[in-house]
């Protein structure tokens, strides 16, 4: 291959670009991205960028000396509109094409939003500038979604000395990926706290007072935080040829058609640890992700499933949350360590007869650790939880 083209200049796409270098291809290798900034970490937005307790250029990922020496061919702030497969070329929004012989996708996701003007979304660094600056004492800030991304800016505002009310649909948050227990549990944090949390509730619309609701109650708020998930940035590959359904779908090698590949949040592959397909949305996989597809863009004659252990972490008030695994969709969750209710505990889950999960808060890496293993392992469920309590419980 002369020329590889990685559209998506975040955490996937540098990963990628560096692999393919560092793997020894030598040729044209471009990095288109959208936004006008070096390619930069998502992760501290939603905690210590909000905070004020990093400044912007802390989030770059690599030095400029760095980026240099990958002898890039650097497209920034200029979005991908169009894939044309069988001429192998890429539209820009510039006008210009990027011709290509091998193509990872990694053009991430974007917000949901809701009707009406004003509400802030959480995604970039301009993102969180903004709500930065409006932050602080007695500031009414209503947070739409009590996922694990308004979870986390809930908690900076809380302590920046914000009046929070936190809006969510469900009647316990994040019951569905982690289960009701342990949802409840990092609930209470915000309740104990004082943040005013509202569940079973949905907003309808953003006004310039706040959110109405469905039933047509206007919660008011000074600024609005709307946080109920995103969608893969695929608009771009319509009538392109790849399949695009939740993400770009690829096979268990990341591969979406001869020689193009996607990683990082807008991939979705067949993990065949787990035997599904999956799109993950956490900066480990993303990563992992694109390394794994750009040494199999390179050497197809060499190419490895990728089949991770998913790992995401949180931070919210003086919660460490941190999780292994793919828990969605899990048959069964048991407290293996410590305690539920002093709010310092492993948690593991099954799917089926197999260990598929495992959440801990408040503890230190070393107890979530051996749960990965059993992940990893394909461990049955009822030897790995008897051998872990017997040997934390004595």
């Amino acid at each position: 291959m002369k020329r590889i083209a990685v559209v998506g200049a975040s955490a996937a796409g540098l990963a990628a670009a560096e692999t393919l270098r560092r793997e020894g291809y030598d040729g044209t290798l471009t990095l288109v991205g959208d936004e006008p900034q070096a390619p930069y970490d998502r992760p501290p937005l939603s905690k210590q960028v909000l905070a004020a307790e990093w400044q912007p250029e802390r989030l770059a990922l690599r030095p400029p000396a760095d980026l240099a020496a990958l002898d890039l061919d650097l497209r920034l702030g200029v979005a991908a509109t169009g894939l044309q497969l069988a001429e192998h070329t890429v539209q820009l929004a510039d006008g210009t094409e990027v011709p290509y012989d091998g193509l990872i996708v990694a053009t991430g996701v974007r917000p949901r939003r809701l009707p009406g003007e004003g509400a802030h979304v959480l995604r970039t660094l301009d993102d969180a500038l903004m709500l930065r600056d409006r932050l602080g004492p007695g500031l009414r800030l209503v947070v739409v979604g009590a996922g694990f991304l308004g979870a986390e800016a809930a908690a900076v505002a809380w302590r920046l000395g914000a009046k929070v009310t936190l809006l969510e649909p469900a009647p316990v948050p994040l019951a569905h990926a982690v289960g009701a227990e342990v949802g409840a549990l990092l609930t209470r944090a915000h309740v104990e706290r004082g943040v005013d949390l509202r569940c079973g509730v949905t907003v309808s619309e953003v006004t310039e007072d706040g959110v109405r609701l469905a039933d047509g109650e206007l919660v008011e708020g000074d600024e609005v935080l709307v946080a109920v998930g995103s969608q893969p940035n695929t608009e771009w590959l319509e009538g392109s040829g790849l399949a695009v359904g939740d993400g770009v779908v690829c096979d268990e090698y990341c591969e979406a058609a001869r020689n193009v590949y996607a990683a990082g949040d807008v991939a979705r592959w067949h993990n065949p640890l787990f035997g599904t397909s999956m799109r993950i949305e956490h900066r480990t996989n993303a990563a992992e992700q694109g390394m794994a597809a750009a040494r199999n863009l390179l050497r197809p004659d060499a190419r490895k499933p990728f089949a991770p252990v998913p790992y995401f972490w949180s931070d919210q008030y003086d919660m460490k949350v941190q999780a292994y695994g793919y828990l969605r969709g899990h048959d069964e969750v048991a407290v293996v360590d410590g305690d539920l209710a002093e709010g310092r505990f492993v948690a593991a889950y099954r799917t089926g007869e197999r260990v598929s999960g495992a959440l801990a808060v408040g503890m230190p890496p070393k107890a979530i650790r051996l749960w990965r293993q059993a992940i990893a392992a394909r461990a049955a469920w009822g030897q790995a939880v008897l051998t872990e309590v017997t040997a934390t419980r004595g």
